[in-house]
Parts: C-alpha cells; sequence; structure tokens
C-alpha cells in the first residue's frame, strides 16, 4: 500500500491504522477493555509475539492503554485510550463502505 507524503494531514492516521491487526484489535476493544488471552482469542491466529509488539506500539502512539491487575500471573487489560475512542467513528464510516463495496462486488459477480 502506498503511504501518503509527508506533508499529508493523513499521513499520520493512515500509517496507524495501516499497521498488522490494528483494525481488528480496534474493532475488539472499541466496545470493553479485553484481557490480553481474550483479545488474542478473539483474533484467532495472531501470535502473542506478534500481538504485544503491535500493542506496545499502539500504546506507545497513545491509542491503547495497558493496566496491570493483580493476579498469578498477573492479568493484563487493555483499552483504548481518549484518541483511540476518537477513532471509533471513523472506522465505523468505514466499516459501513466497506460493507457497501463488498455488497456491490458480491451483485456483481
Amino acid at each position: 500500500m502506498l503511504e501518503p507524503s509527508s506533508d499529508c494531514e493523513l499521513g499520520p492516521c493512515v500509517k496507524l491504522l495501516a499497521g498488522a491487526w490494528t483494525l481488528e484489535i480496534f474493532f475488539y476493544l472499541k466496545d470493553s477493555p479485553l484481557y490480553f488471552g481474550e483479545l488474542k482469542r478473539s483474533l484467532g491466529s495472531v501470535s502473542a509475539k506478534v500481538l504485544t509488539a503491535r500493542l506496545r506500539e499502539l500504546e506507545q502512539r497513545g491509542v491503547v492503554e495497558r493496566s496491570i491487575l493483580g493476579g498469578t500471573p498477573p492479568n493484563v487489560e487493555y483499552k483504548l485510550s481518549e484518541m483511540g475512542q476518537e477513532l471509533i467513528p471513523v472506522l465505523d464510516l468505514f466499516s459501513e463502505v466497506s460493507q457497501r463495496l463488498k455488497n456491490k462486488y458480491n451483485n456483481t459477480h
């Protein structure tokens, strides 16, 4: 996928959302926080190593928050930050358009 030029206003969001598993992570975290294991099970084929790396990057970018809860081993919970929540309406619109594109494609084939 081509990335927007460095002077494009959309660049930071496009780069963030284009990352592996990002849209899926947002989808599963948009309604409520999840423990790491719950999120991994929801995503299916992602490895723990890849999911951990992606969650760390999203946390560093300020769109996901991580909380360590009690227990042995400790439970780690993830949720969208306030900035992450701001992206939900945009992603909901993407979802609506995507469904229309899918329906149009299915009706032509």
